[in-house]
């Protein structure tokens, strides 16, 4: 392939996270509150009051790791103020006074909220937490209270001694409901791991690598050292959850590429941060783990007809690479193919392996064909099997670019180890 940038360069890598923040930077803020969050390909805003957790607390998320990283930009001053707006419009709109829950969807019209979806989930809460934690680490020293706050709230409704994970739903008033996912609890595992660089908690750490053990060994064990998504109160695997709904982004049936990669990331992350681990045992489980979830993921996940990472595979599946019979989601994800390549950075880097570095190329010279959107910015969000354009929304609710510009940070910082 032509005229492809070299990856593997911190100044492509940097240039190219500013370029993807660029699209969103000055056009997302709301003077009102909190943070514009549909837009086409353009840049347009196609709805200016829809407001979901998870974008909202993405918004606060990326502002504060770019204030962070590129402390000496221009721009950086204005991005820790955005930081800061996106943090309070979770505290202000978001947040329950009473309860101290946080509703999952508002509809947000002239400075005044009306709760659309008031549903506590977890999954909204880890990223809640992880906005504060990152926000902490970027110098908003007024996030410090909310991220107590935050864990505080975890652990009192959600926490699981006896599985060591965290339950997935509640009502308004906190009734748990029956569904359990290991979704949410990945993502809680990140957040956590910001949450220890952000204070230097042990119990941020500790609470962490229960949750990485419980997922990534003990639930993986039911299911052939794979990770399924879906499980039943007790915690044991639910194999019909969603079979037939492929409309609910966040609970999708099938084994997910892009969570084995990830959990391989957060995997190699947490041996980072636990101290002296990796001098007392050089080859311990979390190395061996990452290495698996990843080879299995690129195995089962990589298209070898179109390229890029498919979303989903059946139980027993066979690789996609064959007749994709067993390929029960053959769209591809940007952020599926950012995970992947962030995976493989962090893996090179940890082992020395180069066979980690030429998938890194592979996936990126991939979305640098594909999803990169080399006319407005940032990345198209979803393509087909063949890797036709399926829709002109870049970033509706609950997504915007959060993946793509952690993984340039994640690979930076690899390449600086």
């Amino acid at each position: 392939m032509k005229h492809l940038p070299d990856f593997r360069s911190p100044d492509f890598l940097r240039e190219h996270l500013l370029h993807t923040l660029a699209f969103y930077d000055e056009r997302a803020v709301d003077p009102s509150g909190g943070m514009y969050q549909h837009f086409k390909d353009d840049g347009t805003v196609y709805d200016t009051g829809t407001r979901h957790l998870v974008s909202s607390a993405r918004f606060a998320i990326i502002f504060a790791n770019a204030a962070r990283a590129f402390p000496q930009h221009p721009r950086a001053l204005a991005w820790l103020a955005s930081a800061r707006h996106a943090l309070a419009f979770l505290q202000r709109a978001h947040r329950h006074p009473e309860s101290g829950g946080y509703a999952w969807v508002l509809q947000w019209e002239r400075g005044q909220a009306e709760v659309q979806d008031a549903t506590n989930h977890f999954y909204g809460l880890a990223f809640v937490l992880m906005a504060h934690a990152q926000a902490l680490r970027a110098g908003i020293t007024e996030a410090r209270a909310g991220l107590v706050d935050t864990i505080a709230l975890m652990e009192k409704h959600f926490w699981e001694a006896d599985a060591g994970l965290y339950a997935d739903e509640a009502t308004r008033d906190w009734h748990v409901l029956p569904y359990r996912g290991q979704n949410a609890n990945m993502h809680a595992c990140e957040a956590l791991l910001a949450a220890f660089e952000a204070t230097q908690d042990t119990f941020c750490l500790m609470r962490a690598t229960t949750l990485a053990e419980s997922v990534t060994r003990r639930l993986a064990a039911q299911t052939h050292g794979l990770i399924w998504e879906h499980y039943q109160t007790d915690w044991t695997a639910d194999w019909d959850y969603n079979r037939h709904d492929d409309s609910n982004i966040y609970r999708p049936w099938g084994f997910q590429p892009g969570h084995l990669v990830e959990w391989a990331k957060l995997l190699l992350t947490l041996e980072r941060s636990t101290p002296g681990l990796i001098e007392a045992d050089p080859d311990n489980w979390m190395v061996h783990r990452a290495r698996e979830l990843f080879g299995e993921a690129v195995h089962h996940g990589w298209d070898r007809h179109h390229g890029g990472m498919v979303y989903g595979f059946a139980p027993h599946g066979s690789p996609a690479t064959d007749t994709h019979q067993h390929v029960c989601d053959p769209h591809k994800y940007h952020w599926v193919q950012a995970e992947t390549l962030a995976a493989a950075a962090v893996l090179a880097e940890r082992t020395h392996d180069g066979g980690y570095w030429d998938w890194y190329d592979r996936v990126w010279a991939y979305v640098w064909t594909h999803f990169v959107d080399h006319e407005h910015g940032a990345w198209f969000r979803i393509l087909g099997a063949d890797n036709r354009k399926l829709t002109q929304d870049k970033s509706p609710a609950g997504k915007v670019d959060y993946h793509n510009m952690g993984a340039c940070l994640e690979v930076m910082a690899a390449l600086a180890r």
